[in-house]
């Protein structure tokens, strides 16, 4: 069981390090937009370190540079282990299958949805006032 670890772990890190692309033509969309959104959560993360620790040259611009730097490339790397990618691939494949509804559709769905909630928030400030003034009649409020 060990030596099953320490080989799945030397795997990892060999794909960690590789250049080429894990199936490169398959589930690109899904793998694109998994990159960008890990991309997007790096880049802020590293701006707002660079605010809070951001008090030497360094701290401000070169650790938060590097953390971007080697979060890309884990992120680039990440997308393309088989074991993700597979995934991603098989996402965007179920994905492709779904129904999409129509835009009337969707517009129909979109009004029904946004005039139940203003029905609800209507209703809930109308008994939010009688509550208010019965308990103030009461005396408790």
């Amino acid at each position: 069981m060990g030596k099953e670890k320490e080989a799945a772990w030397g795997g990892f890190w060999r794909d960690m390090f590789q250049v080429g692309l894990y199936k490169r033509t398959q589930g690109r969309i899904a793998r694109q937009v998994t990159f960008v959104a890990l991309a997007l959560t790096i880049i802020i993360g590293a701006l707002r370190m660079s605010d809070v620790f951001g008090t030497t040259g360094f701290t401000r611009y070169a650790l938060p540079g590097i953390v971007v730097v080697v979060g890309l490339w884990l992120s680039f790397r990440l997308v393309n282990l088989p074991k993700f990618a597979d995934f991603l691939i098989a996402v965007e494949a179920e994905m492709s299958k779904v129904s999409w509804p129509t835009r009337p559709e969707m517009i129909r769905g979109s009004v029904v949805v946004i005039v139940t909630l203003v029905f609800l928030a209507a209703m809930l400030t109308i008994y939010d006032a009688i509550w208010q003034r019965l308990l103030a009649w009461l005396g408790v409020r």
